[in-house]
């Protein structure tokens, strides 16, 4: 759980996303709120529950990537879903508890990972004991210490197994192969067609057929270093308590899951809809209603409380408003915050103050082909203005025109990057004139391009 105060999470998402201060102090006071509750006495700590928020802004402004920071700087489980791919009951759909199964499914990789990485040493000291013993059959005259204090003999002596270990720690013994036994998948090869709304029926047939037929071992010859990547891998299985992550992974779902409902206005019922549609998209709220308010989904890992996961409900509202949700689910959802759309300011600003900036991203990609791009001001103005320009005459898909824009300006430099090793190009308004000039005069060529 992060300790970070609001201040300081809304900092954090300034590195990353430019603007929508609003957005970003409500879902930073929500996130301190979760560690505020793990202080109070657990009597009254049931009775907290997450005040679940709708943000509402035109695509491209920021939505998704807040709630998918925040996630990450709590170390939450997280989870995107789009409202439109769920129908109610009974009609072709995914299922809505499908989403609290795909969350707990992220929550044991996530913890499964961080298991992995607390017995990382002493999982690589015994796969290096293991890797050895295939070097040298016969050669180790003690099994390998089980104790995390003690993860493995030292080396020592001039025996032949400690010069190989010295030579395979150096680097020495990469080229070399080795003859190693791995686990193939047995019986049938499976494939269980995922009928909409069966997902849950679709993993039991999956689980019950990998039990049926168990993993063969067989043996293959690979590299010393490929071999010693998978022998990390099986000890850091062999070490890890599978039960204990699972119910590891559960308490953090159930406590610190973070569900991101996308679209959510298409479920609205708006004056531009028909009828029959509008039963359609109330059944959708309907099933969607007792997984946000609170219920128990049984998952393969144990059943899971929805109760304290935080739901995240965005959407363009061009159509519909909040208030044309289901009373019941308008209540479930008491925050709301607004997001402005993005002009000139805040392009020049997206590609030139986060870390991730498509500029920092695209002079990386060039460098590894030895050419050098450096942006001018002057550049960064012209493609922030024209982005604006577009948004304005075609469809408003806010920082993503920037990706289309960029993209466009950069590919021929892309192309050429391999035989151009070693040059220094420019970036500056007259180049990004020029490669946008077929696209500034054909307003109808721009539409399919940009």
């Amino acid at each position: 759980m992060s300790e970070l105060t609001p201040r300081e999470i809304v900092s954090e998402l300034d590195k990353y996303i430019i603007g929508q201060k609003d957005a970003k102090r409500m879902v930073a006071v929500a996130m301190r709120n979760r560690w505020r509750r793990q202080q109070i006495e657990p009597g009254l700590r049931d009775e907290i529950a997450p005040k679940n928020i709708i943000m509402m802004g035109p695509t491209g402004v920021g939505k998704t990537e807040i709630a998918r920071r925040l996630a990450k700087l709590s170390g939450s489980p997280f989870v995107k879903v789009e409202a439109t791919k769920f129908t109610e009951v009974g009609y072709v759909g995914r299922d809505v508890e499908s989403m609290v199964r795909d969350l707990m499914e992220l929550g044991i990789a996530l913890i499964r990972e961080e298991e992995t990485e607390r017995v990382r040493t002493r999982a690589e000291a015994n796969a290096e004991e293991s890797l050895l013993d295939l070097l040298l059959p016969g050669s180790r005259h003690t099994a390998p210490s089980t104790s995390f204090d003690d993860p493995a003999p030292a080396p020592s002596g001039d025996s032949t197994r400690d010069k190989m270990r010295q030579m395979f720690r150096q680097g020495k013994l990469d080229d070399r192969e080795v003859e190693m036994e791995v686990e193939m998948q047995s019986g049938p090869s499976l494939e269980v067609m995922t009928i909409p709304g069966m997902e849950e029926i679709g993993s039991q047939f999956k689980d019950v057929f990998s039990k049926a037929f168990p993993p063969k071992r067989r043996k293959r010859r690979m590299r010393v270093g490929d071999a010693y990547a998978m022998l990390i891998e099986q000890e850091a299985a062999r070490l890890i308590d599978h039960d204990k992550v699972s119910d590891m992974a559960r308490e953090r779902v159930e406590q610190t899951g973070i569900i991101f409902i996308d679209e959510i206005d298409k479920i609205a019922s708006s004056q531009h809809s028909g009828k029959s549609s509008d039963i359609s998209r109330e059944g959708v709220q309907r099933d969607l209603l007792p997984i946000v308010e609170g219920s128990v989904v049984n998952t393969k890992y144990g059943m899971v409380r929805t109760d304290h996961i935080l739901f995240i409900g965005a959407g363009a509202f061009h159509y519909s408003k909040p208030s044309d949700l289901i009373p019941e689910l308008q209540g479930r959802f008491p925050l709301r915050t607004e997001l402005s759309a993005l002009g000139r300011d805040e392009f020049l600003r997206i590609l030139k103050e986060p870390r991730n900036a498509l500029t920092v991203q695209y002079k990386a990609l060039l460098a590894t082909e030895g050419v050098s791009i450096d942006f001018t001001e002057d550049g960064l103005e012209e493609i922030a203005s024209f982005a604006e320009l577009t948004n304005q005459e075609t469809e408003n898909i806010g920082a993503r025109r920037l990706y289309t824009i960029m993209e466009r300006i950069l590919a021929d430099i892309s192309f050429e990057a391999p035989d151009r090793a070693g040059d220094t190009l420019t970036i500056d308004r007259p180049f990004v004139q020029q490669q946008l000039a077929d696209v500034r005069e054909d307003r109808d060529l721009s539409r399919y391009i940009l």
